[in-house]
């Protein structure tokens, strides 16, 4: 179970860090109008309720499975959790970008900036040669908590029978069967050791 677990946490955790790197690098470079139209944008994003909007996505995939007219419209099941995870990638990059944002404001000013500019160096190379470089110990820390958030989410995913479908074994999912009262009481074997070593991996990262 910890194989797809932890699998789409770091996948989710990765593409929501290098989002936030690019759009937090080009709004705290530029600033003016471009750190204005991103910074509303985050401020909109940071507004979304992540959990809700994962379930109505999760009801919305569903009813593609159903039968209409005689025809199949259908949505291979396997692939709702990485929808799932994708629409949690869209909507948590915020936090980094804000991260990246406050510590570019501040290193831009530098003087190796200065002397950047002034041999010629591209804007690209500027940002992300000489200053995402400077910010990698504040993002490996934001990268390790996230991971943390992201093994939690995929649980509750899968302890709300939206997550990882079965056959495949997610931590997720091994606790859904805990929902059963008969195994709840009689087979804690079947779902404690998936529950302590999701404790154990979120309390590690």
């Amino acid at each position: 179970g910890g194989r797809i677990s932890l699998l789409l946490s770091l996948l989710v955790v990765f593409v929501n860090t290098l989002l936030g790197v690019i759009l937090g690098g080009l709004a705290g470079f530029f600033g003016k109008w471009v750190d204005m139209l991103i910074m509303r944008i985050v401020d909109i994003i940071n507004c979304i309720p992540t959990l809700p909007i994962l379930l109505i996505i999760s009801a919305i995939l569903s009813a593609y499975n159903e039968k209409r007219a005689g025809q199949d419209i259908y949505i291979d099941k396997n692939l709702n959790i990485f929808i799932l995870m994708g629409v949690l990638t869209l909507i948590s990059w915020t936090g980094v970008a804000r991260l990246v944002r406050g510590q570019i404001l501040t290193l831009r000013e530098q003087e190796y900036m200065t002397a950047c500019e002034a041999l010629g160096i591209p804007t690209g190379r500027r940002i992300f040669k000489h200053l995402v470089p400077n910010i990698m110990p504040q993002l490996i820390v934001s990268m390790t908590l996230s991971l943390g958030s992201m093994i939690l989410y995929e649980a509750t995913l899968g302890y709300l029978d939206l997550g990882v479908p079965y056959p495949n074994p997610s931590w997720g999912n091994i606790i859904f069967l805990a929902k059963t009262p008969e195994i709840l009481s009689k087979y804690p074997n079947i779902w404690v050791p998936a529950g302590i070593c999701i404790v154990l991996a979120v309390l590690a990262f």
